[in-house]
């Protein structure tokens, strides 16, 4: 029969070396043994910094990660000033670095909307994103193959898979360009 515990009769686990941890041992584990030194606190810039030395962020995103560090009013947008002034916060980095990472995954509006809650501007964006659009039937296409491989069996698993694309950013057009080609490499490979 069963305990409750989950463990047979008679298979208790025991402590090897007594019941008691010895005197040594109590102190080591205990927290006043290990007395850990306080942070130093950083500067606004050293937060800034500490934040780009991670991944390349906007001036928003650091405005909105530092403003609870703030001191003294109009510190933060000094600190952001002379970031910007030396190339340590670049609009064009923060765009490259997000097309770089998810452009393969992502659709042009789906790339569009992040860029947008980065705080990039919206022309700097369009632009950017105009080099995309030739690619784009081809990255749907790509991420479609990687996703599901074959042609959908029914109207249901059609729907499930348009979905996928759409909820990625990509169009409707070119979620269904992206799908009726796997349509014509399968018939052309039956003729063959």
């Amino acid at each position: 029969m069963w305990r409750a515990s989950g463990r047979a009769p008679g298979s208790e686990r025991r402590r090897v070396g007594g019941d008691t941890p010895s005197p040594e041992r109590a102190d080591a584990t205990s927290a006043e043994a290990t007395p850990r030194r306080p942070r130093p606190t950083l500067s606004l810039k050293g937060r800034a910094l500490q934040l780009l030395s991670r991944r390349e962020h906007s001036r928003l995103e650091l405005e909105r990660k530092l403003a609870a560090h703030e001191a003294e009013p109009g510190e933060l947008a000094r600190v952001l000033d002379d970031l910007q002034a030396r190339g340590f916060i670049d609009e064009q980095r923060v765009i490259d670095s997000l097309l770089h990472q998810r452009a393969g995954r992502l659709g042009a509006s789906r790339l569009r909307q992040e860029l947008a809650a980065k705080g990039v501007d919206a022309e700097a964006a369009a632009h950017a994103l105009a080099g995309l659009k030739d690619s784009e039937p081809a990255r749907a296409r790509a991420l479609w193959l990687k996703r599901f491989g074959t042609p959908p069996a029914d109207a249901r698993e059609r729907g499930r898979q348009m979905r996928f694309l759409l909820a990625r950013g990509f169009s409707a057009e070119v979620a269904a360009r992206a799908m009726r080609a796997s349509n014509d490499d399968e018939d052309s490979q039956e003729t063959a």
